[in-house]
């Protein structure tokens, strides 16, 4: 399992379509994992009725924080390495798991729930804190793109996991490899990727996430909360974009440039 330490991102790509998954180190700088913790309380504090592994994507749109830390520069030069200059937003979560009762993720392929077409997407997972495989790190069962869409069940979720998984037929979870990262590393996988994780038993927080970039040649074929442009082009007809929130004092969380969101 390679891993690249941004910004050499030699080699990235190709091992990206090999295995579906990449890893890249260091990413993330110590000031901004502090304030991205202070948003993941913040958001809890304000939307009490959400589970922390359910801080979601429709609660962007009005939040110059949670924009400003999407469009951060080093995020959009991994993306920019596997899908071009051209880089839009679709969506990004929260997905935090409390400590000894955090729950897992089923089996599943991301494309299964997007509305993109076509499917040409990436997904950034970022560590706010470690992700181990004692507190429910992702895993990834590698060249499992290679597979194609598969069927996934209808199940509703259990107590203990989120999202319907996939058929077990489709996978063998001894290929499967624990993506551990660092605060401040990141996953990159393809959207077709056999990915899940365990529930967190360890007494610490999984505190991270997912982000979705798309090039702005791919279609979101519904109306989208949470839509922006964030580097180079956009390209008529194709999306409509959100503008950028306004940082507005005592009703957004304050942060470092917070003056030039004003």
């Amino acid at each position: 399992m390679n891993a690249y330490t941004y910004p050499d991102f030699q080699g990235m790509a190709q091992d990206y379509n090999r295995n579906g998954f990449t890893i890249v180190r260091n990413v993330l700088g110590a000031d901004l994992l502090a304030e991205l913790n202070h948003h993941i309380d913040w958001l809890m504090r304000r939307n009490p009725e959400l589970e922390p592994e359910r801080l979601g994507h429709w609660l962007i749109a009005h939040d110059p924080f949670w924009v400003r830390f999407l469009s951060d520069a080093h995020l959009l030069d991994v993306a920019e390495a596997l899908i071009g200059p051209n880089i839009a937003l679709f969506a990004a979560d929260y997905i935090c798991k409390q400590p000894e009762k955090g729950k897992g993720v089923q089996w599943h392929q991301d494309g299964n729930y997007w509305p993109l077409d076509p499917m040409d997407v990436i997904t950034i997972w970022f560590a706010v804190t470690e992700s181990l495989r004692e507190n429910g790190c992702v895993r990834m069962i590698p060249g499992s793109h290679q597979l194609g869409l598969q069927k996934h069940s209808s199940d509703k979720e259990s107590e203990n996991y989120i999202l319907n998984q996939v058929n077990p037929s489709a996978l063998n979870e001894n290929n499967a490899v624990d993506i551990e990262l660092a605060p401040g590393d990141i996953s990159v996988h393809h959207p077709l990727l056999l990915h899940g994780s365990q529930p967190n038993s360890s007494k610490r927080w999984r505190r991270g996430g997912s982000i979705q970039y798309i090039p702005t040649s791919t279609y979101i074929t519904r109306d989208w909360p949470c839509a922006f442009i964030f580097r180079g082009d956009a390209i008529e007809g194709i999306n409509t974009y959100q503008p950028i929130p306004k940082y507005i004092k005592g009703e957004h969380i304050a942060f470092e440039g917070r003056e030039a969101w004003s």
